[in-house]
């Protein structure tokens, strides 16, 4: 709820801080006071339009400031997108708002002191108050709310979320399905490309440490003659050949007989002997080796090819696959995977066609079981409108909540005529076949696009409230549908203006109470500017504005009136103030207080 307005530089208001009350406000005064300049300063601060001709003559700026108390379900509302954009306060259950709007055009919205964009302060400001008589903020005139206050009024939020679940588990499959589509040229190419790829890979049959044991096999291949020549030498010195000269066996096998001699004199060097002997084994052993090696020397030339041909092999997949063989071989089972994902997506492009069609037919058949709900509510909710509207002094007026349903090749499934769930006979189409299914636009909301008609003049059509409401038929409209909507709606405060335009004494006791049963029963703030004392004298706290010349400027000025003030106010407003005129608001606030009473 608001429950303090500060506003200063604006229009003819110098400096103001108004305080509300949480109930029924009245604000009254001579026509030109400055009452619709409050109004005009609520609409700025809500998001409305900010023109420098509202900055107070000889200012800089205009700064208007509001301090709500959000409910504990409109906290759970506007928590998130505070959260989200950093703009938490001190306290969860004080909302401060404020704009600034400067002389050079430059407007300042912000939200709990912090700094925010003008789309940010509405989004924020729009849950907070319903002003009625000014269109900027006029929810009733917005169709798309139309769905929203019948919904509440029917208690079928719940039918519609679940409604709206499928309804996104359909846009999903829609989703998934249009990229499959959209991309099968794409995986038709892609197709060929992995088996290519994966085939490729799989016949070279590459192993882990062939490259290694290839270059080494190259080198040899390559080196062959050399290879031989040397170990020829090498053997040649170890074990001699041809020649007399010694070879190194020759050699060793000398030094190991004088060592044999040498520990038959001193025993201490049998350790040394045993290393000669030791040295001896091993020359035989390389002996040996050199001679083996030297014998599978392969000098063949069809050999070499092969492993240059390989190993070029393993260079053009590396250049194509990855910088080693492993890594070749790990694009390969990818590329297994995702060929085995994209073969399977005609089977999955068939089962995603087999549940949207199975969400179609669900959601149609939620969407007229919600459609035949709304009817009825529709039905209650005229009927109680229309009796309230006779209160209110437009007797005879005509309101309709009208349903229609949007042909759509792409939407859902219905089976039964939008006349059929008007009537307690619900017949389907002829014989009720897949074949006679019809197929009707659909979102989150259901397949109903809802708007109220109204008439409210005899002999003329129903046609859209938007277009032939005037701001009194309006704003008793919204009162009507409020009072009718008051548990249901949880907009905390309500500003009416000009609903007492058209209407005398009589009808103006009745909208007084029912504004006063409003804020008492619906747990709404209400505040109202009225030139009728038959609806001020319900007010919990009654605002009196003047505008008063001082120093040769002009200044509109705001007090609560308590007691015999009151009573002042609306004798004038009851005519020339005079006893009887008193007599009368003694009379008329009696008998506003034995209705609050009751």
């Amino acid at each position: 709820m608001l429950i303090e307005l500060k506003i200063t530089d604006f229009a003819t208001i110098e400096d103001l801080t108004l305080s509300f009350n949480p109930s029924f406000n009245v604000l009254t005064g001579e026509t030109g006071a400055g009452k619709s300049i409050i109004l005009d300063a609520v609409t700025m601060l809500l998001g409305g339009r900010a023109d420098t001709d509202f900055i107070r003559g000889g200012s800089e700026r205009a700064y208007i400031e509001g301090v709500f108390t959000p409910s504990h379900k409109l906290q759970e509302l506007l928590n998130p997108i505070l959260e989200r954009e950093g703009l938490e306060g001190d306290t969860a259950d004080l909302l401060v708002l404020s704009r600034e709007l400067r002389i050079t055009g430059r407007n300042i919205c912000r939200v709990n002191g912090r700094t925010v964009n003008l789309s940010q302060l509405v989004e924020i400001a729009h849950p907070l108050v319903d002003i009625h008589g000014q269109n900027e903020h006029l929810s009733i005139l917005q169709v798309r709310q139309h769905q929203r206050l019948l919904d509440r009024y029917g208690e079928l939020d719940s039918q519609r979320e679940t409604l709206a679940t499928k309804v996104r588990q359909l846009h999903q499959v829609r989703h998934e399905l249009t990229n499959l589509l959209k991309n099968e040229q794409y995986l038709a190419r892609r197709l060929d490309q992995l088996s290519f790829q994966v085939n490729e890979i799989e016949t070279a049959n590459l192993q882990l440490d062939e490259e290694k044991e290839l270059n080494l096999e190259r080198s040899r291949l390559a080196n062959a003659e050399q290879l031989g020549q040397l170990t020829a030498k090498a053997y040649k010195l170890l074990v001699g050949g041809e020649t007399e000269e010694p070879s190194v066996s020759d050699l060793f096998g000398q030094v190991s007989r004088l060592f044999a001699q040498l520990t038959k004199l001193d025993y201490s060097i049998t350790e040394k002997m045993e290393a000669v002997d030791g040295l001896t084994y091993q020359i035989e052993e390389v002996a040996t080796f050199l001679r083996d090696y030297n014998e599978n020397i392969d000098f063949t030339p069809n050999r070499l090819q092969e492993v240059e041909e390989r190993g070029h092999l393993i260079f053009n997949l590396k250049r194509k696959y990855g910088n080693s063989i492993e890594e070749i071989l790990e694009f390969a089972q990818k590329a297994k995977a995702e060929l085995e994902s994209i073969s399977h997506s005609e089977e999955r492009m068939g089962e995603l066609q087999q549940t949207e069609e199975k969400l179609r037919h669900e959601i149609g058949r939620l969407g007229v079981a919600l459609s035949k709900a709304r009817w009825q509510a529709g039905q209650d909710l005229g009927q109680r409108i229309v009796t309230h509207l006779a209160d209110l002094g437009m007797g005879r007026t005509q309101f309709m909540v009208d349903i229609e349903w949007k042909d759509d090749p792409m939407g859902v499934y219905v089976t039964q005529p939008l006349l059929a769930i008007q009537s307690e006979d619900a017949l389907p189409y002829e014989n009720g076949t897949d074949t006679d299914k019809k197929s009707v636009a659909f979102d989150e909301r259901g397949i109903d696009r809802i708007e109220f008609l109204i008439s409210p003049n005899p002999g003329e059509p129903l046609k859209p409230l938007a277009k032939i409401a005037s701001g009194g038929e309006t704003s008793r409209l919204m009162l009507a549908l409020k009072t009718v909507l008051a548990s249901a709606d949880d907009t905390p405060t309500l500003i009416f203006d000009e609903i007492d335009q058209g209407i005398g004494g009589r009808v103006g006791s009745v909208v007084g109470r029912k504004l006063w049963q409003l804020s008492d029963q619906g747990n709404h703030q209400v505040l109202c500017v009225t030139h009728l004392p038959q609806i001020a004298c319900y007010a919990d706290a009654h605002y009196h504005v003047t505008k008063q010349i001082i120093g040769e400027r002009t200044h509109t000025l705001i007090r609560i009136l308590r007691n015999n003030e009151q009573i002042e106010e609306l004798a004038e407003m009851l005519g020339t103030l005079s006893d009887n005129s008193r007599a009368s608001a003694r009379e008329i606030l009696s008998e506003a207080a034995a209705v609050k009473a009751q």
